[in-house]
């Protein structure tokens, strides 16, 4: 009974909620004419946003494979090396890591395209996020499983690629898909070295027009495009590669 009544209450709030912002958004007076000159370059924003994020998440996944065989290489230097990686780029604020990278080490060795630079340290933060997914994926397979392949002769490699990586990837792939959404929605951050991504289109049209809602609504719009298709997929991948009970 009591879930029931705890079900009901839930919704009824989170429909109330939906439906003021609802209104509070519909109901104001926009000036959308003010934001027409810059849609075109809101338009080259998100496409920007949309060739970063892609190279992104196939950087990541690499550097996430290569943290997690390091750290489960069974080698104390590789392993240590990894963790302390993994530990402080978890540890500290992505946006000092854009600013030091950018400011200071690729300025050190003269590298100055704020593009490249913006995408390797973004898919070397999120690269680190996903070694911990992987790594926790690869885990929690069941010793006995180990054991079993072990005891049918097969080889250390054949174990990860026919045994462990099947069931890992399972079982990371709701964690791995909301870590590619939070990249994308990191990459906004890349705007404080003057990548001309998404946000840091609406952050000069609302400098230039003062029309802050018509500026960053798109926004909101345009990384939900972006995310959503990720979403589906991976309920798409879970449904496909659930385990039969």
């Amino acid at each position: 009974m009591w879930k029931t009544t705890l079900s009901v209450f839930v919704s009824v709030v989170l429909l109330a909620t939906f439906s003021f912002v609802v209104w509070v958004v519909a109901s104001h007076d926009y000036r959308w004419e003010a934001l027409a000159p810059y849609w075109k370059n809101l338009l080259s924003g998100w496409g920007t946003t949309l060739l970063i994020s892609v190279l992104a998440l196939v950087l990541s996944v690499l550097v996430g494979v290569l943290l997690t065989a390091g750290q489960l290489s069974g080698h104390r230097l590789p392993a240590f090396l990894c963790r302390v990686y993994v530990e402080f780029i978890r540890g500290t604020p992505l946006l000092t890591q854009i600013l030091i990278g950018y400011y200071l080490v690729a300025d050190a060795v003269g590298w100055h395209s704020r593009f490249g630079v913006g995408l390797v340290v973004l898919s070397c933060f999120s690269g680190a996020y996903l070694s911990e997914i992987f790594r926790g994926g690869i885990e929690s397979v069941p010793a006995s499983q180990w054991l079993s392949a072990r005891a049918i002769g097969l080889t250390g490699a054949q174990t990860y690629r026919f045994v462990v990586v099947p069931q890992a990837v399972r079982r990371v792939l709701p964690a791995s898909a909301g870590q590619f959404a939070n990249l994308i929605k990191d990459s906004s951050l890349l705007f404080v070295i003057s990548v001309h991504e998404f946000t840091m289109q609406a952050r000069e049209a609302n400098a230039n027009t003062y029309a802050t809602f018509e500026a960053y609504l798109p926004l909101i719009v345009g990384y939900f495009l972006l995310t959503f298709p990720i979403s589906l997929l991976s309920r798409r991948l879970e449904r496909r590669y659930r385990y039969e009970h």
